[in-house]
């Protein structure tokens, strides 16, 4: 083995944090590319997902996580769960808080989970106070002391993953916490989400967008069908839009279909930037009352507490 395998680095690194701290928007800035959906609404994030990126001598598995909050669905259940899985078994914890000196409850409850061995196992864990461009310098130092006196953080490190202030450093400091190990991935593979999910997760970031407040989380996707034409590039998908009342579906249909146009327009421009080919998206709208509370339809959608 040469020298410079011996120095090849490699490792996980999962993100931890309340609802809509950024974990998303960062792993995203990290990597380079959009392969989490992000959007303002808490709770965007529903599966473990993991991105890759390479370098000359390093390379870094990424793990976005559901935010932690205390659930009240049985969906809910599964990403609580999901999430605190995902502290085990990585080798660097990046735990996102907001820049304010006052711990408020959520960020309570993460804090008693961080010193146990069952969840955390031996990884680094490092504070990363995400939004640093919202609030000025002293107030940055008030929250760092207020958390550095809760927990012994390897390191604190304040960012901005929406201007990408000092992310630089904070990939410095994770490289140093990475042990040495193989290339767990090829150099050009930047995620190991099957394609079928990324598309559902797109169509979900439109419909979180563009919908009102009180219907993205009663709103789930699943790819009926994807299959590449035998001539040409053509990609043929097929999804279906799932709420939970029908008052539901016709906001989500929108008046003479416009909604659900607007929703299949923005979702495929994102898969053929990312999938590299042209798609041919139809869009369906059908009702499920209370999915997030019915086992067969959670895991049907891929949220099984069991594969967990």
């Amino acid at each position: 083995m040469n020298k410079k395998e011996n120095e090849f680095k490699s490792g996980f690194v999962s993100l931890i944090g309340r609802p809509n701290v950024g974990k998303s928007t960062l792993m995203n800035l990290l990597v380079g590319e959009k392969i989490a959906i992000v959007s303002n609404r808490p709770q965007t994030t529903r599966n473990k997902i993991r991105s890759i990126l390479t370098g000359d001598d390093y390379q870094v598995v990424f793990i976005d996580t559901p935010g932690l909050h205390k659930p009240r669905t049985k969906l809910g259940n599964y990403m609580v769960k999901s999430a605190q899985n995902a502290l085990g078994g990585v080798d660097v914890v990046l735990y996102l808080v907001e820049p304010d000196a006052k711990i408020g409850p959520g960020d309570e409850d993460i804090l008693k989970i961080l010193p146990n061995s069952k969840h955390t196992d031996d990884a680094k864990i490092i504070l990363v106070v995400n939004k640093a461009d919202t609030v000025k310098k002293p107030d940055i130092l008030l929250t760092i002391d207020a958390y550095s006196k809760r927990f012994p953080f390897l390191e604190i490190v304040p960012v901005s993953a929406l201007t990408g202030d000092n992310t630089s450093a904070l990939m410095d400091t994770i490289k140093k916490y990475l042990p040495t190990g193989p290339k767990y991935f090829p150099d050009d593979m930047i995620t190991d989400q099957p394609e079928r999910q990324i598309a559902a997760e797109m169509i979900r970031e439109k419909a979180l967008t563009y919908l009102q407040e009180e219907i993205p989380h009663g709103t789930a996707v699943e790819i009926v069908s994807m299959k590449k034409r035998s001539k040409g590039d053509l990609v043929d998908v097929e999804a279906t839009i799932y709420c939970e009342r029908e008052s539901h579906k016709a906001i989500v249909i929108g008046k003479g279909g416009a909604m659900l146009k607007k929703i299949g327009a923005g979702a495929r421009r994102d898969m053929e930037r990312l999938l590299g080919s042209p798609i041919n998206l139809q869009l369906w709208v059908k009702v499920r009352k209370r999915w997030r509370d019915n086992d067969f339809i959670l895991r049907n959608l891929g949220y099984d507490e069991r594969q967990i």
